[in-house]
């Protein structure tokens, strides 16, 4: 007999009515109906009986469902992925089990529904000596925490159906308790999920640092010494910043230097390193890498290799070992490597430190060279004034300035000070470095020129043709060819001749006219030596 589109319509929408009756009936009886419609070879009562299952809450039937998950198709598995259903009860029973199938998919669903609640469950299982899925097991337990790790550290993100610090304390616990029973189960995966969620205060883990003779001391430190999962090394560097670190751990931190460690660790000490941290840093007195230290430090970028440097410098470390750091980073570093290591270089005495300090006098960083420059003369090397002056011509702002702080003594008011006192070649020599050096020679000059006390407004104008300023003090020096007293205004005509401007030469023709015949005579000359130096370039037999 055959059966019209239209009968099959009527089927179809019996049988879903049906299905629909046996997701909703309390009767237990409906889940043997639904698990033998999961043999179906028709594809559409099958789905109807998963969607049925997934609909109830009923253990055995998510049991039922969950047992034959490897022999599910990819849509029907991504639809169980994908379901609210809770599963609690039936996962918990599956992950103890010591069906090798049954287990392997309960622990995929724990995965899928991030199933937090179960993890003293796995803990148990993973524990467990007569259990044969105990590897199975603690891939699973690892696989979660490292989940749960990473929801905790996404703050809003946490899908747990509890308080996240709650869920936290909860789990630490457990894992706690699993540690502490180490020895009797072995199981690395237990003590590897524990650091992955504990804070550096931890009592059990404090008591297992500071302990050796503790059953998971040795296990605990070769997961601080070669995990490479996020949160592990921040338990480890976190360390660095309790008041009270074990020893254990500060010696793992100074002998692990893999490239994610240390990409982490050298980010934790920045631009510098905290009180704290320097502190502990002290008492790392080995580090692994120092024996090879090229390939760590070469390997580094600009940030790294700074950092690098005050790791290197706070620590406990031979200054001798140090010293290798430094040098090869001056010789082979980046720039940013280079400048720390130049900065630190003033910690380190000795004919290679003082060599090295030359050296970078001429490293193509000006920043390096500013370093340098300010160690140069508490060397004691000898030519460190004269290379300092002629340093003093420098383009790089950096280093000038660097240079007139090393040669602060050169300032004008010493200078001044000392001015009567000086043989003439001595001031024109003194004056001119001063000049380079102290950046305020003209406002200082200026101020002179205008006080009070004639002497002092006698001696600025001589001090001007010393250093050979004139021409920039010229405003000033015109303003005193009207002073109250005719020897100064003589004195500033006569010092306007270094001048050759034509506002000096206006000046001066005025001063000409002056009520005293001294002053006008001093024009009068000052404007012939005027003359003169205005013939010389061109006069080539000269007079």
């Amino acid at each position: 007999m055959k059966i019209g589109a239209e009968g099959i319509c009527a089927l179809s929408d019996r049988t879903a009515i049906t299905f629909d009756l046996l997701a909703k009936t309390e009767n237990e009886a409906a889940v043997r109906v639904l698990t033998a419609a999961l043999e179906s070879r028709f594809v559409e009562l099958r789905d109807m009986a998963i969607g049925a299952i997934l609909s109830r809450h009923s253990s055995n039937g998510h049991r039922a469902l969950l047992q034959r998950l490897h022999l599910l198709p990819e849509e029907c598995r991504s639809r169980i992925r994908k379901s609210n259903s809770q599963m609690t009860q039936a996962l918990r029973d599956m992950i103890l089990e010591t069906d090798k199938q049954i287990c392997t998919n309960g622990c995929e669903a724990v995965l899928w529904f991030n199933e937090y609640d179960l993890i003293p469950a796995l803990i148990n299982a993973v524990t467990d000596q007569a259990n044969p899925n105990v590897e199975l097991a603690g891939r699973t337990l690892m696989s979660l925490i490292e989940s749960l790790y990473t929801e905790l550290a996404s703050p809003g993100k946490v899908r747990a159906r509890r308080d996240p610090q709650l869920l936290r304390e909860h789990t630490i616990t457990a894992l706690e308790s699993g540690v502490q029973r180490y020895s009797q189960h072995r199981q690395r995966e237990v003590v590897e999920s524990f650091l992955l969620l504990a804070n550096r205060d931890n009592v059990v883990l404090k008591q297992i640092l500071n302990d050796p003779r503790h059953p998971a001391f040795v296990v605990t430190i070769d997961i601080l010494s070669k995990s490479e999962r996020g949160g592990i090394i921040r338990l480890l560097l976190a360390l660095l910043d309790d008041p009270h670190s074990p020893s254990a751990a500060l010696s793992v931190i100074g002998n692990r230097y893999d490239q994610r460690f240390m990409k982490f660790l050298l980010k934790k000490i920045g631009r510098e390193p905290s009180k704290a941290t320097s502190r502990n840093l002290k008492r790392i007195e080995s580090i692994g890498w120092l024996g090879n230290s090229a390939r760590v430090i070469d390997q580094l970028d600009d940030a790294g290799q700074h950092s690098m440097v005050k790791y290197v410098m706070a620590s406990g470390v031979r200054r001798q070992t140090a010293f290798g750091v430094i040098e090869h980073l001056l010789q082979h570093g980046r720039t940013q490597g280079r400048r720390a290591a130049a900065e630190a270089l003033a910690e380190f005495n000795g004919a290679r430190a003082n060599a090295l300090t030359l050296t970078c006098l001429h490293d193509e960083d000006p920043i390096v060279q500013a370093n340098a420059i300010s160690q140069l003369r508490s060397r004691g090397i000898p030519g460190s004034l004269s290379r300092l002056v002629d340093m003093l011509d420098s383009e790089e702002t950096v280093v000038r300035r660097a240079v007139q702080e090393s040669l602060s003594e050169f300032n004008f008011q010493r200078f001044l000070g000392a001015f009567d006192m000086l043989e003439e070649d001595v001031r024109h020599s003194t004056g001119m470095l001063v000049k380079k050096v102290d950046p305020n020679v003209v406002p200082l000059l200026t101020a002179e020129m205008q006080s009070p006390m004639r002497t002092r407004r006698m001696r600025a104008l001589q001090v001007a043709r010393t250093v050979e300023m004139v021409e920039q003090l010229e405003t000033s020096i015109i303003t005193m060819l009207h002073d109250e007293n005719h020897l100064i205004r003589a004195e500033a005509a006569l010092t306007l001749a270094h001048s050759p401007t034509e506002l000096s030469r206006a000046a001066l023709r005025v001063a000409l006219q002056d009520s005293s015949t001294t002053v006008q005579e001093a024009a009068q000359r000052a404007l012939e030596t005027l003359d003169r130096s205005e013939m010389l370039p061109s006069g080539a037999g000269g007079e």
